[in-house]
Order: structure tokens, then sequence, then C-alpha cells
């Protein structure tokens, strides 16, 4: 089984980061990639030149997992920059490679709430490309800062739990 990781945050200390990978660590995938979503700003004029080969390639490793993970931050009440420009970017290929794809979205902030703005957002930037989005359970983990130990795993139970039956939901969905 084929799982794959969108972070939507650049950060090479990025929680969200993190989540992913102890997310596919939960599912235990026979492979998973961590997608780069480090991608020019998407411009009609970079596309009418052609699609750049980095959005190509995330277009095409969507298309071949059988289950994609996505996190994001939460930033001024709305999903990352770097998250909505890969969204629109691979909106641009000629695949549909979110079409039918089974996803599981999940966020880590820094604040109380642990992103839920920014996964209501997502699911609303998802929903054009007709993915097969689960409905929870929420994986919203909030005081990103002390919910990490120094190997990268989540410390809080409940937050296991959840992202345990989430990945649970995700492989039973494939």
């Amino acid at each position: 089984m084929n799982l794959l990781g969108l972070s939507g945050s650049l950060r090479s200390e990025s929680t969200n980061t993190l989540l992913i990978r102890e997310a596919a660590r939960l599912f235990q995938p026979d492979n998973f990639v961590e997608a780069d979503l480090n991608l020019p700003l998407y411009s009609g004029d970079t596309e009418a030149e052609g699609i750049p080969a980095p959005v190509q390639t995330l277009s095409d490793q969507i298309a071949a997992a059988d289950a994609v993970i996505v996190a994001t931050p939460e930033y001024n009440k709305g999903i990352s920059g770097v998250m909505k420009n890969a969204l629109d970017w691979v909106s641009r290929t000629e695949a549909k490679p979110w079409a039918g794809k089974p996803v599981a979205i999940m966020s880590t902030t820094a604040g109380r709430t642990g992103g839920e703005r920014a996964q209501a957002m997502l699911r609303l930037c998802l929903q054009p490309f007709q993915p097969v989005l689960l409905q929870g359970p929420d994986v919203l983990v909030a005081a990103n800062f002390k919910e990490f130990n120094d190997d990268g795993q989540l410390t809080n139970e409940q937050y296991l739990t959840a992202l345990q039956t989430l990945m649970d939901k995700l492989k039973a969905s494939v």
C-alpha cells in the first residue's frame, strides 16, 4: 500500500510534517512518500510555458498513491499559502489525481483550536477535486510545541488515539 503525505509547512522543524510522519508510522504502509510542496507560485504566465516538473511530480505522486494524508498549519484563520498554491497547481495538470482518492486531513498549531478553521477551509478547497474525504475523527493538535517528544512522536494519548482511529479508517477505505 502506497501512502502519500502532504505537509502545508516548509519549515524544517514543522510539527505538521512530524504529524504526517506519525500518521504514516501508525498507518504502516508498504511505501510512504513525503511530497515536496516547495513549488513556484502559481501564475498563468508560468503555466503557459508548461507545467513545472515539480508540480507534475506532485500530481503523479497523488495519482500513484493508494491514500493521501494532508496536514496543514493554520495561518490567519486559514490554510497556508504553501498548501493553497499546491492545490491550485495540481488542479492545472491534465490528470485528475484526487478523484476518488481516500484522503485524511489533520493539523497541528500553536493555538488552542489545533487548526479547526484551516481544516474547514481545506475541506472546501479539496471538494472540487472529488476525493473521498474521511469525516473524522478530527485530529486537531493544539499547543504543538509541547505535544511531540525529541523523536518526533506524539506524546498525548488522546491525540494518538484519534490519529490511530483516523489511520485505521483511511486504511479501511482503500
